[in-house]
């Protein structure tokens, strides 16, 4: 059963995706053969045995695959419910939901793309500094938090996700861009209590900064000790004078924090651009799908950012 032509056309628009018609046809071909490829997995296993019938046979979907994208996209984008989207395409609820749960995972997985490479893909932070290297890109790395649904109560581990600075229950991850503030990659998705600093150790930070010598990157105050662990390479505010400081101690030090925020101002900006899409303005499904729903956004973002 198909949706209505109109009802297609319009959610195909740019204000209900978040992306252009192009780009919008570019993921329902690139996603074609992998979607294909899982779905026919899964109902292999599911018989427990080989296909008897020939393809095609047996009741026919009634959500196409571009509509699942098309779905998928517009629950990112605007957070809609559901159950209007099953509505508007006469389906119910739990196809809408089966469809999101089958897309995002490969919106998640694509990576990041990089700007004048086409053809390549950042997935971890060991890539993002090979390339940084290789390509002399001066990074730009800042956590953000999103608040998330509170933890039933009693519940193991129910305060890791209250955030000091927020009060609230939240969910950290970190973005890497470069000077245009186009984003590179997001990831260490973690817990709101957990330390901006100690989030992005967990990735292997140390490590990278070892084994690439010659990458620079801009912080705020937060990583005050991967600045002074790695002084040559990682560059964050000066620390605040004391009370007793000098007019001119002072003035040098408002001078110098000024600069460093302009050359991590674009960070900010970057992450900005995530938080056009509603569910990352709030999110309000489950949790454990947070880190997800946040890579897919953060990978569309990318595609974009990398054009400019």
């Amino acid at each position: 059963m198909r949706p209505p032509t109109r009802v297609h056309a319009a959610l195909s628009h740019p204000c209900f995706t978040g992306i252009s018609q192009q780009h919008l046809g570019d993921l329902i071909a690139e996603f074609a053969g992998p979607w294909t490829a899982q779905h026919q997995a899964t109902l292999a296993r599911r018989r427990g045995h080989g296909r008897r019938r020939a393809a095609g046979a047996g009741p026919k979907p009634r959500l196409a695959f571009c509509d699942r994208v098309l779905v998928t996209l517009v629950v990112l984008r605007l957070q809609l419910p559901h159950q209007a989207l099953a509505v508007l395409y006469g389906v119910d609820r739990s196809s809408i939901t089966r469809a999101v749960h089958q897309v995002r995972p490969l919106l998640a997985a694509r990576g990041f793309a990089v700007p004048g490479q086409p053809g390549l893909r950042l997935k971890t932070l060991a890539d993002v500094f090979a390339y940084a290297q290789a390509c002399g890109v001066h990074l730009r790395i800042d956590a953000t938090e999103i608040q998330v649904r509170r933890p039933r109560a009693h519940r193991v581990g129910r305060r890791a996700f209250v955030s000091g600075k927020r009060k609230q229950n939240t969910i950290k991850t970190t973005t890497c861009c470069d000077q245009a503030g186009r984003t590179l990659r997001t990831g260490a998705v973690r817990p709101g209590r957990m330390h901006d600093q100690t989030a992005v150790k967990t990735e292997g930070i140390d490590a990278l900064l070892d084994q690439h010598s010659r990458v620079q990157a801009s912080v705020d105050e937060g990583y005050q000790g991967l600045a002074t662990a790695f002084p040559g390479q990682v560059s964050a505010p000066p620390r605040k004078p004391s009370k007793d400081a000098g007019a001119k101690q002072v003035t040098s030090y408002e001078q110098a924090r000024t600069r460093q925020s302009s050359r991590r101002i674009c960070v900010e900006h970057a992450i900005a651009e995530h938080k056009q899409w509603r569910c990352l303005q709030r999110w309000i499904g489950r949790r454990e799908y947070f880190g997800e729903a946040y890579l897919a956004v953060a990978g569309l973002v990318s595609d974009r950012a990398a054009r400019r």
